[in-house]
């Protein structure tokens, strides 16, 4: 069945939106569906003729459950609008729950709306990219830098200094070679197999890497956000990992390992992140908004000012933290 379909137009090139009247040659169209099967959204990109009324996906991404999708998480029942003041397309989800009906009930609610999203269409035309709405950045306060920080097999090392249970990072890791990276397993026909049966403690040759967020003091919870780069044929294959199977000693709770493929360049041996925490949501940006995952926890010590934050290498291949950003975050007032 579907639900929450959406139709509108792109441009090109730029990251302007556009009114959903909007036709022409120098646009592609985009159509998205909720499938209640899944509880996943799936979108292709293609061509729209108004003449005919007639919308045909590019054959650039599978048009199925193995297509393109908005958020490889906890993201469903997403709606767009075009904000005409500034000019810009917004997306807004809807993460549903990962705690118990029974504790839903009790609490009185269930379900939470995401961070609004900017959507464009990427400079390589087959996908979109995404990137929280920049009003966001009012919320943030207090800002700690890390720099040049190298990891090493095996390490981690904590972000001190914000509230790390309500926080913003964006982080850039870097490394040497992909020398080290492991074949990939032909079998992995989707991201989250790979992510599943590997995870964030299986050590790897160039990853995993990335940030351990929402964890306790000795590491007894944590949801971790990681790359991990492999060899397939004639290029690599970067995938992206948010793991709430460690998120909590709570049981009954619905704790799934989400990922996705990134669709990006590694000429520069850099990867971009962006993760947004806030309590018992993990939104995450990796390279540049390319691939988005969204994970839905509820830790029972990495709370409130117990939670911390990490980042880490499992990689035999050492990784340098570049420049890492991390801000404690206000709550939004919401008048």
């Amino acid at each position: 069945m579907w639900e929450c379909p959406d139709f509108y137009p792109v441009p090109l090139s730029g990251r302007r939106g556009l009114d959903p009247s909007v036709t022409g040659n120098w646009v592609k169209h985009v159509l998205k569906v909720s499938l209640d099967l899944t509880r996943y959204e799936y979108y292709t990109v293609g061509k729209y003729y108004p003449e005919k009324d007639r919308y045909v996906p590019d054959n650039t991404s599978a048009d199925g459950w193995s297509g393109l999708r908005y958020d490889y998480g906890n993201f469903y029942a997403s709606k767009s609008f075009y904000d005409p003041m500034k000019k810009r397309r917004v997306l807004w989800g809807w993460a549903n729950e990962s705690d118990s009906t029974q504790d839903d009930v009790s609490k009185g609610w269930a379900g939470i709306q995401l961070i609004p999203r900017t959507v464009w269409l990427d400079p390589n035309r087959r996908q979109l990219l995404q990137w929280p709405v920049e009003e966001l950045n009012k919320l943030r306060g207090k800002k700690v830098v890390l720099r040049h920080q190298k990891l090493l097999k095996g390490h981690h090392v904590e972000v001190k200094g914000i509230t790390a249970a309500q926080a913003d990072v964006e982080v850039v890791f870097s490394f040497s070679s992909l020398d080290k990276a492991e074949p990939f397993d032909p079998s992995w026909v989707d991201a989250h197999a790979a992510c599943d049966q590997l995870g964030s403690k299986a050590q790897g040759g160039v990853g995993p890497f990335g940030l351990l967020t929402l964890a306790s003091k000795n590491l007894e919870e944590f949801t971790p956000v990681f790359f991990r780069i492999f060899k397939s044929h004639h290029k690599h294959v970067v995938l992206l990992c948010s793991d709430a199977r460690s998120s909590s000693l709570k049981d009954g709770l619905y704790k799934p390992s989400f990922a996705g493929f990134v669709d990006i360049d590694l000429s520069s041996k850099k990867l971009p992140l962006r993760t947004l925490i806030d309590h018992s949501v993990v939104e995450s940006f990796g390279g540049g908004g390319k691939t988005c995952i969204t994970s839905r926890v509820y830790p029972t010590k990495a709370v409130f000012g117990d939670a911390h934050l990490h980042v880490f290498n499992n990689g035999t291949e050492a990784i340098t933290v570049d420049y890492l950003s991390a801000w404690s975050m206000k709550s939004a007032r919401v008048y």
